[in-house]
């Protein structure tokens, strides 16, 4: 039997079926095995950026799991291609597959930026903290060339209205003059997601994401100035980067976060067969086991769909994650909270500047 070999730079190693389409994708990939035989080479590891014109950008989260009440997705797909990624099922939405598609074909929403303008300014809306991104990356490659979480940041400043940022990438650190402006009102929290210590880990898990040493370094710099950072460990995938709880998050407080949050992985949707394929071709010799582990965190199967225990599991292996999360957060960070986003200037700036009456 013929093995496709991996597909380097990309974390999906094929197209899932999309659920809301009454055609699969098997039709597909015969074809594009046929022509891999005949020598063509007929799909190409290109991402391609297709822009679309949604009517609004903030989204109500409903999820009690989730920490935010709002979020702005600048861009819908995400490059960083993390294997476990949940937004993966979202790009199903749209028609496209979860696996390759989610990497390669980015939606672009290029009025982002005057959508929440308008938002900001309607006399109906009051504020709240809205994060970038909750779903998938805001500094994602392509805000190199497109600039839509730089331009959001300074509709946010303009009208001085709390945003919090969720990313991987050293990226946030060019806009570091608006974030430092927010960050002078208590307008602005970062929180940088670190899911392991090794290279070679992060290479095959999160394989365009920003290296260890520059997440950390993003980290550290944020915090120098004065910005609140906190760190993602997330998710904590059991046999992968479970063991290394500990380590992540002294190197995390080592360079000025304030504090961490984690999730247990959990592969809902398209993601389990995503991550079942990836996890055969990259690490074959510990598939069993790491499959084995998260259904041990879900009652038995790789997904969990109820509120407030999806994200943290159960079980005895689940049970082991959190006493190593609590007796990290004794070692290496103190009780006292962060203090909550600034809510109380925008009323003052729905005009984009300051009401004197």
């Amino acid at each position: 039997m013929k093995v496709n070999p991996v597909i380097k730079g990309r974390g999906a190693q094929q197209n899932s079926n999309n659920r809301f389409s009454e055609f699969s994708n098997e039709m597909r990939d015969d074809f594009l095995e046929f022509c891999r035989l005949e020598g063509e080479e007929v799909a190409s590891n290109k991402t391609q950026y297709l822009p679309i014109y949604p009517k609004t950008i903030v989204n109500k989260v409903n999820s009690p799991d989730v920490g935010m009440a709002y979020s702005l997705n600048p861009y819908q797909g995400c490059e960083h291609g993390c294997i476990y990624c949940y937004a993966r099922n979202s790009h199903e939405y749209w028609g496209y597959s979860a696996g390759l598609d989610f990497e390669r074909k980015i939606l672009i929403k290029k009025d982002a930026p005057s959508l929440l303008e308008e938002k900001l300014k309607s006399k109906r809306w009051k504020a709240a903290t809205i994060v970038l991104s909750g779903n998938t990356d805001c500094y994602q490659p392509a805000e190199r060339e497109f600039e839509l979480t730089r331009a959001c940041l300074e509709v946010f400043l303009k009208y001085k209205h709390p945003v919090g940022i969720i990313t991987k990438n050293s990226l946030v650190l060019r806009d570091l003059d608006i974030l430092t402006q927010l960050a002078k009102d208590h307008l602005i929290g970062v929180n940088v997601s670190v899911t392991s210590l090794s290279e070679a880990t992060r290479r095959i898990l999160e394989p365009r994401t920003a290296s260890i040493k520059k997440r950390l370094e993003t980290i550290r710099q944020l915090s120098e100035h004065q910005i609140p950072v906190k760190a993602m460990l997330a998710p904590i995938i059991p046999g992968i980067n479970s063991h290394e709880i500990l380590g992540l998050a002294k190197a995390v407080a080592d360079n000025g976060a304030l504090s961490f949050g984690y999730t247990v992985v959990r592969l809902n949707g398209a993601i389990g067969v995503l991550f079942e394929d990836w996890i055969r071709k990259t690490l074959p010799n510990k598939a069993d086991k790491v499959l084995n582990q998260i259904k041990d965190c879900h009652g038995g199967t790789l997904n969990d769909s109820r509120f407030g225990v999806r994200s943290r599991g159960e079980g005895k292996i689940a049970q082991q994650i959190h006493e190593m999360i609590h007796l990290a957060r004794r070692k290496y960070f103190k009780d006292a909270p962060v203090p909550p986003l600034n809510t109380t200037l925008h009323e003052q700036y729905k005009d984009g500047q300051l009401r004197l009456f």
